[in-house]
């Protein structure tokens, strides 16, 4: 990525941090200028802890996440099972269809035998005026055997086939709904998680509320420096691959779109979802949820990531952001946030992942 990219990647994040609280789950970005000297804040009412209040946010959002990944690992779960249902529905319509072709066929077979008498075969030799007459129709008739034996073998298969068919499918509709209500449950979680922080944010005064923001951005500030102080940037220096840019390109001009658990865009999205959906863009697909894209995907030592990469967040990786370059993100942070640039190290980082493990750069 270029010097005249990295200034516009730093000048926006600068920018958006000035106006807004960027916050991840229960967090918020500030840029990595120099420390601004607090402003007198107001005066709380007595007993007020807006500090407590602002952990406790934290810990709904993140429970909301966590039960978003769930939702979504359901419902991919659920997308997998119905079409595997559909297959095997596919299955049993063709193995009925074969089994009445094979049923007739067999029919037409005994029609046959019945027609020819049933005779053994002496008796046919005794009514025979032809010695080689008779050879000739055994030959036939021993052919008709063994194509009978076949034919009755083919027979059994495919009634074993479409019992085991019916079997499978019966157990993938046993596990899908098992999944839907895994599903429901996530979605009880989540709409809990939220409601509870809504109503705890409603109860703040507005003046609060301007404290409290200030306070998430204060933590953020907090977080990003220590992050920078630590040099990290000095040893990144590896650029996009190709896939890389396309998928960043995706992401950053979903930058203001509103948060929406569960969703995938092109309108709202969640944090995987835009993750997921960036990559799709760039012709990579990747698993669905943070938590499987930290189990499935390469992981990368996070002094050589690159733009495009993604950070996975929280030791149970529940938060998944896109690395843009000089030590910014684009992520859907959390209900009544949107899709938006922050620090890469306002949130405890796990690790990193890369989609195109086996890409080079350019």
């Amino acid at each position: 990525m270029g010097t005249g990219k990295r200034g516009l990647i730093a000048t926006a994040v600068a920018v958006v941090c000035a106006v807004t609280v960027l916050a991840a789950p229960g967090t918020a970005f500030a840029s990595p200028s120099p420390t601004p000297v607090p402003s007198a804040g107001p005066t709380l009412a007595p007993g007020k802890d807006l500090e407590a209040v602002r952990k406790k946010l934290d810990e709904l959002y993140r429970a909301a996440a966590r039960a978003t990944d769930e939702y979504n690992a359901a419902e991919e779960k659920a997308d997998k099972q119905s079409a595997e249902i559909a297959e095997l529905a596919k299955k049993i319509v063709k193995g009925r269809q074969k089994l009445e072709k094979l049923k007739d066929r067999a029919g037409a077979s005994a029609a046959a035998q019945y027609r020819g008498g049933g005779l053994p075969p002496e008796a046919h030799l005794m009514l025979s005026d032809d010695p080689q007459e008779f050879l000739d129709g055994a030959g036939r008739v021993r052919q008709g055997q063994h194509a009978t034996k076949g034919l009755i073998g083919e027979l059994t298969r495919t009634q074993e086939d479409l019992k085991q068919y019916a079997q499978d499918a019966s157990a993938q509709w046993k596990k899908l709904e098992a999944g839907r209500k895994a599903k429901a449950a996530a979605q009880k979680k989540i709409e809990k998680q939220i409601a509870q922080a809504e109503k705890l944010e409603s109860e703040l005064q507005k003046e609060e509320q301007e404290r409290l923001a200030e306070l998430e951005k204060e933590a953020a500030h907090k977080a990003q420096t220590a992050w920078l102080d630590s040099g990290i940037l000095d040893e990144i220096s590896t650029k996009a691959s190709e896939q890389g840019k396309k998928a960043v390109a995706y992401a950053t001009a979903q930058i203001g779109k509103p948060y929406q658990w569960g969703a995938e865009g092109p309108k709202t999205y969640d944090c995987s979802g835009l993750t997921s959906q960036a990559w799709i863009s760039a012709g990579q697909g990747i698993p669905r949820t943070s938590q499987e894209q930290w189990k499935r995907l390469r992981h990368i030592d996070i002094q050589d990531m690159r733009p495009g990469d993604l950070i996975i967040y929280f030791g149970d990786a529940s938060h998944v952001a896109m690395y843009v370059g000089d030590g910014a993100i684009v992520h859907a942070p959390r209900p009544g946030r949107t899709v938006t640039l922050a620090g890469a190290g306002t949130m405890p980082i796990l690790g990193v992942v890369r989609p195109d493990a086996d890409a080079g750069t350019d």
